[in-house]
């Protein structure tokens, strides 16, 4: 009997490893697959008045990809605009700056005793210029992925909306053996993660024009950009907001000069965040993710570790709909109990 329960614990323990190991080696083909099933999930209500009207379905599916060109198209002109913006900028800002990098890195080097060669520039040193190829080859193949991995989650939406795979039925098959406890939970999963990118969503835009203003207030530069970059770093759990106020706040060290300022600046942004995603995003997501910081924080390395920067987005997610399935099976009952930390 211990040889027997020996032998299920080493294959369990196999069977993980190597759904870990697929996932990251695989990372090209889930990710977009993933987000695909969110972008589907989001469209589901729709199509199915598409079809209550009796649309045909092709005029649906065309329907929903003219949405989110549009949606791409906004987000390229907001990326366009705060381009211009930078591009725009006066020179004297850039030359401002690089003063004040050059002193604070000198101040650094100070401190940790680094010496560099007399008449030697801060570039030089530190940005070799000499292999130009080396260093926007990295960017270059970063775009192209970004492309290949776009075009790919467009055609898993459209498969998934198609009918072609069916998350129902898939659920059905795998999971549950009756169909009523497929169907519910699906709803469940797509109530749930509607609820959860809308109120992310509402979260992040104000969170977005929050950081904008005050730059605009503050006369701190590049308003739009910094509105964007905290739109887009907000939907990362917990970092995102850590690192757009770092960002922001080392980047206001260049233009502020009076301290005291500075540091209502600093003050006015941390509110911002706190106010909208440590109060009233908990209060509008209600108790539909019962999830605890603990489990957040461990979700967060661990699809952060396995799929990178979509890991951190998806985790939660992802979480959410782990959870959703775990509490349809009793036996499981204290696992879930834990992620929300109630008592089971």
């Amino acid at each position: 009997m211990k040889d027997t329960r020996t032998t299920n614990i080493l294959l369990l323990i196999i069977v993980i490893s190597l759904v870990f190991y697929l996932l990251k080696t695989l990372s090209f083909i889930f990710i977009p697959l993933v987000l695909a099933m969110f972008i589907a999930l989001l469209f589901l209500p729709l199509m199915r008045w598409f079809n209550k009207k009796k649309i045909p379905k092709f005029l649906n599916i065309i329907s929903v990809v003219l949405i989110i060109a549009g949606v791409f198209r906004i987000g390229g002109l907001l990326i366009q605009l705060s381009s211009n913006e930078i591009l725009g900028a006066n020179s004297s800002f850039f030359k401002k700056a690089e003063t004040k990098i050059v002193d604070l890195v000198v101040l650094i080097e100070n401190y940790f005793g680094v010496v560099r060669v007399e008449g030697d520039s801060l570039v030089n040193h530190y940005l070799q210029t000499n292999n130009f190829t080396s260093k926007i080859g990295p960017s270059l193949d970063f775009v192209g992925d970004v492309v290949s991995m776009s075009l790919m989650t467009l055609f898993f939406a459209i498969l998934l909306l198609a009918g072609s795979i069916n998350v129902e039925k898939l659920l059905n098959t795998t999971i549950f053996k009756h169909k009523h406890a497929s169907v519910k939970t699906f709803r469940k999963i797509e109530k749930d993660i509607i609820t959860f990118v809308k109120v992310k969503f509402i979260i992040s835009l104000f969170t977005g024009i929050g950081f904008g203003l005050a730059c605009v207030f503050f006369d701190v530069s590049f308003p739009i950009f910094w509105g964007l970059l905290a739109f887009l770093l907000n939907f990362i759990q917990m970092i995102g907001s850590i690192v757009s106020i770092a960002l922001l706040a080392l980047f206001a060290l260049v233009e502020i000069d009076v301290m005291s300022t500075l540091l209502f600046f600093i003050i006015t942004i941390t509110g911002v965040q706190v106010v909208l995603g440590s109060v009233l995003e908990p209060i509008f997501m209600g108790k539909t993710f019962s999830i605890n910081v603990i489990t957040i924080l461990v979700m967060l390395m661990f699809w952060g570790f396995i799929w990178g920067v979509p890991g951190l987005i998806l985790s939660i997610p992802i979480t959410v709909i782990v959870k959703i399935i775990l509490d349809q099976f009793p036996k499981y009952k204290v696992i879930s109990s834990l992620m929300s930390g109630t008592e089971s």
